[in-house]
């Protein structure tokens, strides 16, 4: 009897799921003669219908329209980088020849803090060096050492005292005094005026040698500026000390005018790459830079390629009976299911290794490039039209995305596809920090302190925090003496107005923001230097590194605030350091970096007020 359900379109209902079914397999069952199994798990290769069977088992029979790409014909609109913006400053060529983290991280040497000259090894290497370019022109070295000398600190003032309370610092600066010339004197002084030449002011010099000296000067200018990458002169950094990291903006110009803008808002991290940027939609241009809209790329123009199929350690291999090698184990990879990013990437490694093909195409660094379009041809003769799997809208999170950065300011906007190819360098090497800076939650004193673990030295050394803060404070009490004996104790306590805290300990009170109803800053304070028998006020205890001196050595000073937000309850860790590269030229450079890193979580200074104490025995 037929059936009376017919169907016209099988794989339709199928699809759809129109009608019930029942799932049937069919297998191929092997029946053993013997109990042994040797023989049959040696896969030998004379076994013909061995490897047949395999084949058909494994699935290499099954056919399918997939035909391998032998020909690429693509077109890329690429660009590149030509501006740079460094926080609120004005915009400048991007130089390609110098690591773009050196050009973003670059922070100025401080050479003077509180009136007083410090890095004393980089202010002796420049004097080295200009008196080894003054030695070919005459008999001018002792000359250039009266006009340019380092000065013994002087233990009876108070604006020394850093300086005298650690024996080393100051036997090393009375040991240079008289002996060592201050480069760094000489070079503000030909910086403060294009009108300055280096023999003003020095006695002795002969006019005849004055083309000479200038020339020397010009020479010893460009060695400085090689020495070490420094903002320009009256530029900013790109450091904003209120976020605690850094802020710029790069740009590219477009065939219609206008300019691709990336923003960078809270790099901190030490690796700069793309997913450091985002596109900034709001803006279609920089500030007008002469020579910003030469990229030095050539004509674009379509071409054609041959891909080539991807392969990396330890890839299966497609055939069943060819082992791959031990040098990667991607079975052995034990991943949780809640591993999503390794569950991906070993399903990547392991099912779809052999479906990805590579089309080269070089770019210079700094470049942009856009993918038009890609038509490939497979060995059928077929010939197909390949879209980007990342179009749509920027904020679809089903969309498959990798290497594209994301686009801010406009709502619903379409994605941005491009690949940005930073000019950043391959390996940075870090010095020593020279400044180290724990930001802590102090919940009891209600208040964050910024305590100054490590601390830079006048020799250019780095000292412990504490250690320096104790040697200046015992320096000072020695200055005033003893004093006199305080009264027997009348009572078993006493009222204390104040405890103490460690000088290296700089406070930050929370203060409210005008024009707002709830939000708040973190305001620089300071505590007062309490010294037994001092008959004058207390002077304020300022930080000793550069990071919390913001605003210090200005005239005149100004207030440093930080955003509440920006030390959470676990803190924050602020560092300086020096990093050294290679560039792509082979030529190396070297710049002063600040970093900021998670803190250890909250601490207490043991700062109280208004309290009665047991009265000291005698």
């Amino acid at each position: 009897m037929p059936s009376s359900l017919r169907v016209i379109d099988i794989a339709d209902a199928l699809q759809r799921r129109l009608y019930p079914s029942v799932t049937t397999w069919n297998r191929l069952e092997a029946r053993p003669r013997t109990q042994s199994f040797d023989r049959a798990l040696q896969a030998e290769v004379r076994d013909a219908l061995w490897m047949l069977t395999k084949q058909w088992q494994m699935g290499e029979f099954r056919g399918s329209d997939a035909g391998s790409p032998v020909f690429a014909r693509l077109r890329i609109d690429t660009t590149r980088l030509t501006k740079y913006r460094a926080g609120s400053d004005r915009a400048e060529l991007l130089p390609y020849d110098v690591p773009l983290e050196a050009t973003v991280e670059r922070r100025p040497l401080t050479t003077t803090m509180a009136g007083r000259a410090v890095a004393l090894d980089v202010r002796m290497a420049m004097g080295r060096e200009w008196l080894a370019l003054v030695a070919a022109v005459g008999g001018y070295r002792q000359a250039f050492l009266d006009a340019y000398p380092f000065h013994a600190p002087d233990p009876t003032d108070p604006a020394d005292a850093a300086l005298c309370c650690d024996p080393q610092v100051w036997e090393l600066l009375s040991a240079v005094a008289g002996r060592a010339m201050d480069g760094q004197a000489l070079h503000e002084y030909l910086l403060a005026d294009s009108a300055h030449h280096a023999y003003d002011g020095v006695v002795g010099i002969v006019s005849g040698d004055h083309l000479a000296i200038d020339t020397a000067a010009t020479a010893f200018l460009a060695w400085f500026d090689r020495l070490v990458v420094q903002p320009p002169a009256g530029g900013e950094d790109a450091w904003d000390p209120q976020r605690l990291d850094y802020q710029f903006r790069v740009s590219a110009p477009l065939t219609d005018g206008s300019e691709k803008v990336y923003v960078a808002d809270d790099y901190a991290q030490g690796r700069l790459d793309w997913y450091s940027l985002d596109v900034d939609g709001t803006t279609t241009a920089l500030d007008a830079v002469p020579g910003s809209t030469t990229t030095g790329l050539p004509a674009q123009d379509a071409r054609t390629v041959i891909p080539v199929p991807v392969s990396f350690s330890g890839m299966p291999n497609t055939r069943w009976w060819t082992f791959e090698d031990r040098q990667t184990n991607y079975g052995d990879v034990d991943a949780a299911t809640t591993d999503l990013a390794k569950l991906m990437f070993l399903e990547f490694a392991l099912v779809y290794a052999n479906d990805w093909f590579v089309i080269p195409y070089t770019l210079p660094a700094g470049a942009v490039a856009s993918v038009r379009g890609v038509a490939v041809t497979n060995v059928f003769g077929e010939r197909l039209w390949i879209e980007s799997a990342d179009a749509g809208a920027d904020s679809a999170w089903q969309r498959w995305s990798m290497f594209t950065v994301n686009v801010r300011g406009v709502a619903d906007a379409a994605a941005d596809t491009s690949l940005l190819l930073l000019p950043t360098a391959a390996k940075v090497d870090q010095g020593p920090r020279t400044e180290d800076i724990l930001l802590l939650r102090d919940e009891v004193a209600n208040m964050v302190w910024g305590v100054e673990t490590t601390v830079p030295l006048a020799t250019g050394d780095a000292g412990r925090g504490l250690e320096q803060a104790r040697l200046l404070h015992a320096f000072l009490q020695a200055q005033i003496g003893a004093g006199p004996p305080p009264p027997p104790a009348a009572a078993a306590i006493r009222y204390q107005v104040m405890s103490s805290v460690p000088e290296n300990w700089i406070p930050f009170l929370p203060v409210h923001v005008d024009g707002t109803n709830r939000e708040i800053q973190l305001q620089r304070a300071a505590l007062p230097r309490i010294l037994d028998g001092d008959t004058e006020p207390p002077v304020r205890v300022q930080p000793r590194t550069t990071l919390m001196r913001q605003g210090l050595d200005l005239t005149p000073a100004q207030t440093y605030f930080v955003h509440e937000e920006e030390v959470p309850r676990a803190g924050a860790r602020l560092y300086q350091a020096f990093q050294r590269t290679r560039g792509t030229d082979g030529r190396v450079y070297v710049w002063q970096r600040a970093g900021r890193q998670t803190g250890r979580g909250e601490g207490s200074s043991g700062l109280s007020f208004d309290e009665l104490v047991t009265s000291p025995t005698t």
